[in-house]
């Protein structure tokens, strides 16, 4: 993945997102919901948020992609995700899993995994999270990751559940069972607000969208939003004015801005 190449296939995706406004549909947690949908329109694309029943499968057949966040879980809501994840896989429709705090009680481990065995392009998670997905206890607390891991890490991931596989953290890996790629952009403030990682798995779900190499989706997602919390980051005069300036900073990202910043690295 030449930087030639990488700045024709984000400047491509960019504008085919902006141009075509894939409606992703999200099945999202309550407290990330409005933060998810706004950076999903900041970068062009066009989110829908339900969980209803009765509109499942009518969404996810027409979605351009579909969103699962485990954050907030109830048994009415793993219904949902299964009659949607059901109809997506059916319609060929690409999905992304947030095993949001996956490793920290039963029911989300088991319902991340369940998820998971059904089949999902992309699942993107904190180190713990992710770590989780191989069994390991202990990993996670509340929604934050306990642990770190390394590229040998996610590509075991990676293969096992047939997904690439992203890894946030203060180095976020991104692979595909055979690459791994690592991205050392980003700003301590992402911590410092919610739904920081939600709007992640957004910014990346409307990637899907348009690039269907999902380690190329991914890396652009991760890209676009790691450098504008970068740009955010110095304008910002705290949590507040930092998760304002997030979102003017993806309404505005470019190819130019990412590749001033990017600093990827191929590891396998």
């Amino acid at each position: 993945m030449s930087p030639e190449w990488f700045y024709s296939k984000l400047n491509e995706d960019l504008s085919k997102i902006k141009e075509l406004k894939p409606m992703i549909h999200h099945i999202t947690n309550y407290v990330a919901m409005n933060d998810s949908a706004n950076i999903t329109i900041a970068l062009g694309a066009s989110p829908i948020m339900s969980f209803a029943h009765g509109e499942m499968e009518e969404l996810a057949s027409v979605a351009s992609a579909l969103l699962i966040n485990i954050g907030t879980l109830d048994e009415y809501i793993i219904q949902a995700i299964m009659l949607a994840l059901n109809t997506a896989k059916r319609k060929g429709v690409p999905v992304l899993l947030d095993p949001v705090g996956s490793g920290a009680t039963k029911l989300r481990t088991s319902t991340a995994i369940a998820i998971l065995n059904k089949g999902v392009d992309i699942v993107k998670g904190n180190h713990g999270e992710i770590l989780s997905l191989l069994g390991k206890e202990g990993v996670v607390k509340g929604v934050d990751s306990r642990a770190r891991i390394d590229a040998e890490v996610v590509k075991e991931v990676s293969q096992k559940t047939g997904s690439v596989v992203v890894a946030t953290g203060k180095e976020d890996f991104a692979s595909d069972g055979k690459k791994v790629y690592v991205m050392r952009n980003g700003t301590e403030m992402l911590g410092k607000i919610t739904a920081s990682g939600c709007m992640l798995g957004s910014v990346i779900a409307s990637f899907m969208a348009v690039q269907r190499d999902y380690l190329v989706a991914a890396i652009e997602g991760l890209a676009c939003y790691n450098v504008a919390g970068e740009l955010a980051a110095k304008k910002s005069e705290g949590s507040g004015t930092f998760r304002q300036k997030l979102i003017d900073e993806i309404s505005n990202i470019s190819a130019d801005k990412v590749m001033d910043r990017i600093k990827l690295e191929k590891v396998w």
